[in-house]
């Protein structure tokens, strides 16, 4: 058979939640909001797919610049080059020092 292309490829470990993570998330990190300029990490959810940035910025720390809905649109580099990447709060976690 050949390799499949799809958005969550390659992610089968990247993608998993522990047994103690397991179930429904807290309602908490959904209405989490962010400053622009704040620093924050890139925490995939598996279990919401919405607003579900690329598995390849998992556990990334990027820049908020604003707000694109109940998104947010940060400022990530993968590499040399910077990549804009727009993520749901429940995706996000807030950077405790900087």
């Amino acid at each position: 058979m050949p390799t499949s292309h799809g958005e969550r490829s390659c992610t089968r470990y990247k993608l998993k939640k522990t047994v103690r993570e397991r179930g429904l998330s807290p309602v908490s990190k959904a209405i989490q909001e962010f400053e622009d300029g704040q620093m924050v990490h890139i925490d995939i959810d598996p279990s919401i797919q919405k607003g579900m940035p690329n598995a390849k910025f998992q556990g990334k720390t990027g820049k908020v610049l604003g707000q694109r809905g109940r998104a947010y649109l940060l400022q990530v580099r993968d590499g040399n080059a910077m990549k804009e990447v727009i993520s749901l709060p429940q995706h996000l976690k807030p950077q405790k020092y900087n």
